[in-house]
């Protein structure tokens, strides 16, 4: 009987991530080409990154440095057009950037009353930045590319390699199963 494959959507924090790519690396380079070298006689596994993704990636490593291996990773778009999506995670998501939204506005208030209490510039500002995106961001799926993983490894039926925790929160409301770079390095083992 023949083995099924396992399918994997690989997310660029899994190479690029200091957390993380350190179970196949010391730095983002090292991390992918060792996952390539690992990945090449594993003929069970079958791993995929939406092109949106490689374009991340490619922003962090120089892929003319990168193993010929790469071949290996499948690239692939996600059907946006034919791939249903349940109302319910769509109804969520409009109430989770609702309230967000919200909390930002209120993170925006409170640093304008420090500044016309006369804090210093440079420190309200970098601190009125990293409360908004805490409050907008974290938790969330804040990009397209973020999206696409989630459509590519729903379509396949595929574990998602990731360490975003918004990702994560996300892709587990649509039943996918998310894997961590620990856990990806086990199944190469």
């Amino acid at each position: 009987m023949k083995k099924e494959k396992i399918r994997i959507v690989l997310d660029t924090n899994i190479f690029i991530n200091p957390d993380s790519h350190t179970f196949f690396g010391n730095s983002p380079y090292e991390a992918l080409n060792n996952f390539l070298l690992q990945l090449e006689d594993k003929i069970q596994l079958q791993c995929y990154m939406p092109p949106s993704i490689y374009e991340e990636l490619i922003k962090f490593i120089d892929m003319r440095k990168v193993s010929k291996q790469f071949v290996l990773v499948t690239k692939k778009p996600p059907s946006k057009y034919d791939l249903p999506i349940p109302a319910i995670f769509l109804y969520e998501f409009i109430e989770e950037i609702r309230t967000r939204i919200n909390k930002g506005m209120r993170v925006a208030e409170k640093h304008s009353r420090k500044g016309l209490k006369g804090m210093d510039e440079e420190e309200l500002i970098k601190n009125l930045r990293n409360e908004y995106r805490i409050a907008l961001r974290e938790g969330i799926i804040d990009s397209k590319e973020d999206f696409d993983l989630i459509l590519l490894a729903k379509e396949l039926d595929a574990h998602l390699a990731t360490t975003d925790t918004g990702l994560i929160k996300w892709a587990q409301k649509l039943g996918i199963s998310c894997i961590s770079a620990g856990e990806l390095k086990q199944f190469l083992e």
